[in-house]
């Protein structure tokens, strides 16, 4: 079971989840492709690699926005949609013709958190407002 789903306090759900986009997954691309000159060596790089992304959960639930990653050990960031000031959209010239950017919170006090490479940023930008927006209107889901 996914971390998200494991975490869920009574009354939680989740509101969206959010992709990698593919070019976040170059790496992997280029051990899958130096697998054929180094004779598969690189297959084992590439299969890490292959672990290390899927271990990454990134998602907002009706009270939290979550980033989790690890394979064998867990480091996770939790930021409190009451917590949030601003969400911001970072998209370069090439992330906008191929479809993928950076979403950027930033909580109280020092707290911020990237979610770097998304696959659909404006619409990951819109699940979190949603969820906030749902959040400042609903006072019992804090």
């Amino acid at each position: 079971m996914a971390y998200l789903d494991e975490s869920l306090a009574a009354g939680e759900t989740v509101v969206a989840r959010f992709d990698l986009h593919w070019t976040a997954k170059w790496r992997l691309i280029v051990f899958l492709l130096l697998a054929i000159p180094t004779l598969g060596i690189a297959l084992l790089a590439a299969l890490y690699e292959w672990f290390r992304l899927r271990a990454i959960e990134q998602g907002v639930t009706n009270r939290r926005v979550v980033y989790k990653t690890g394979i064998f050990s867990r480091t996770t960031a939790e930021l409190r949609l009451a917590s949030i000031e601003t969400i911001d959209l970072r998209q370069s010239v090439t992330g906008r013709m191929l479809g993928y950017g950076d979403v950027v919170l930033t909580g109280r006090g020092e707290s911020s958190m990237i979610f770097a490479r998304l696959a659909a940023p404006l619409e990951a930008k819109r699940a979190i407002e949603g969820a906030y927006a749902a959040n400042v209107e609903d006072p019992r889901s804090k």
